[in-house]
């Protein structure tokens, strides 16, 4: 049997205990406090932080995870960039009605300075270039009253210009167009006269030789160029009338020699577009420096007076 003085000790040491596990449950939740202060709050300025035992342990819950707002102005320069670049790239093409049914046609593209482009006109087609600021004017002798020029790059897209051509029916017009150095030549005696004299017109005549002219379009000192020679003349010819004899011609060079050798003549006439293809045998290179001469290709054009 327990005495009474055994069972009074037993008392004092349960309540010590209990006391003793109260005050390390207080200190506890005291440190855990402490150290909850201690985590900076987003938002809350002047927090005071306790100071803590470098072995305190440190309790966080309720831990989430938030993805940092993207920085989208750099995305919007690029855009902006982008879309300034390619304003400036797009190809813009303007056609300007000209006296004697010409077209004056100006092609722009400021991020193509040097670009080859083929221009489309009626199935007459040549090859250019813009220069080193990205621009291109050339004149270009109509054959539609309702003109429309189509401007082929080598790469992206290209543009179309259109033009009112109200005069186009007082010309007539005779097209010879070929690709590559195939040295032809369009030639044109008017009224009868003879080579090298007044009235002999092709491209290394003098503007006044004759009543009619010719201008060679397309750049020669492309590689694989494509080029067209136009010769044209009013359809009255003021106080003369006859006719004119048209032939084509081509020297024999080291570069076409011995080879088949392609052109195309398109002739406007009266109001009417006629199309015939040329396939021409060359001879062989011991002829170099010599001229066919293609009498029968083109028909006499017949001019009135007025």
């Amino acid at each position: 049997m327990i005495s009474k003085r055994k069972a009074l000790m037993s008392v004092a040491t349960l309540c010590s205990a209990l006391a003793i596990g109260l005050v390390m449950q207080k200190t506890a939740g005291d440190q855990q406090v402490a150290a909850a202060s201690a985590i900076p709050v987003p938002g809350q300025m002047n927090a005071e932080v306790a100071d803590l035992p470098t072995d305190a342990p440190l309790q966080i819950e309720s831990i989430s995870l938030t993805a940092a707002t993207p920085d989208l102005s750099q995305d919007d320069d690029r855009d902006i960039t982008r879309q300034d670049l390619e304003t400036g790239c797009e190809m813009t093409a303007e056609a300007v009605a000209s006296p004697m049914a010409e077209v004056r046609l100006t092609v722009l593209s400021l991020c193509r300075p040097g670009e080859r482009l083929t221009i489309h006109h009626n199935g007459m087609m040549f090859s250019s270039r813009l220069d080193s600021t990205g621009a291109m004017t050339v004149q270009i002798p109509a054959l539609s009253p309702s003109a429309v020029f189509i401007i082929e790059p080598q790469n992206g897209r290209g543009a179309v210009a259109t033009a009112t051509v109200p005069d186009l029916d007082l010309v007539n017009r005779v097209v010879l167009q070929w690709g590559g150095n195939s040295g032809f030549e369009l030639h044109a005696r008017e009224f009868g006269a003879g080579y090298g004299s007044a009235g002999h017109v092709w491209r290394g005549a003098d503007l006044t030789a004759g009543r009619g002219s010719v201008v060679q379009l397309g750049d020669a000192s492309q590689l694989a160029p494509r080029l067209a020679e136009v010769y044209s003349v009013p359809r009255l010819g003021g106080d003369r009338n006859g006719s004119i004899d048209l032939t084509v011609e081509t020297e024999v060079t080291a570069i076409n020699c011995g080879r088949d050798v392609s052109a195309q003549t398109l002739e406007l006439r009266d109001g009417t577009l006629r199309t015939r293809d040329l396939t021409l045998a060359m001879p062989d290179c011991a002829a170099t420096g010599d001229f066919l001469v293609l009498n029968n290709l083109l028909e006499t054009l017949k001019i009135a007076a007025n």
